[in-house]
């Protein structure tokens, strides 16, 4: 079978229309079970980390300096920093621990 660019679109956007609407069309009212109002609440944060995570230690030249950073992230979210400020905050510890680490 010859790839076809365009069947793997169409079921590319089949599949992203199909998440989108099944809820709308089938779900009328408010869920009121508390498991799946957690399990739907957490689903966006989850995704992202599981997206985040493996990229913060393969991303940089050492692991050491993603791991370093990760803990610094961790650390100055908890205490309630911004996003811009922990994400400055993680890019000046992987500078500084890939200039020291790596030579």
């Amino acid at each position: 079978m010859e790839n076809n660019i365009y069947v793997y679109i169409f079921i590319m956007a089949a599949v992203t229309y199909a998440i989108r609407v099944i809820p709308l069309a089938f779900i009328r009212k408010e869920i009121k079970n508390n498991f799946i109002r957690s399990f739907l609440y957490y689903v966006p944060y989850v995704t992202l980390a599981v997206m985040t995570f493996p990229a913060i230690i393969n991303d940089t030249q050492s692991p050491l300096a993603g791991a370093l950073a990760l803990v610094v992230g961790i650390a100055t979210a908890w205490c309630g920093l911004s996003l811009f400020h922990v994400a400055c905050c993680c890019c000046a510890v992987v500078f500084v621990a890939e200039l020291i680490i790596v030579p």
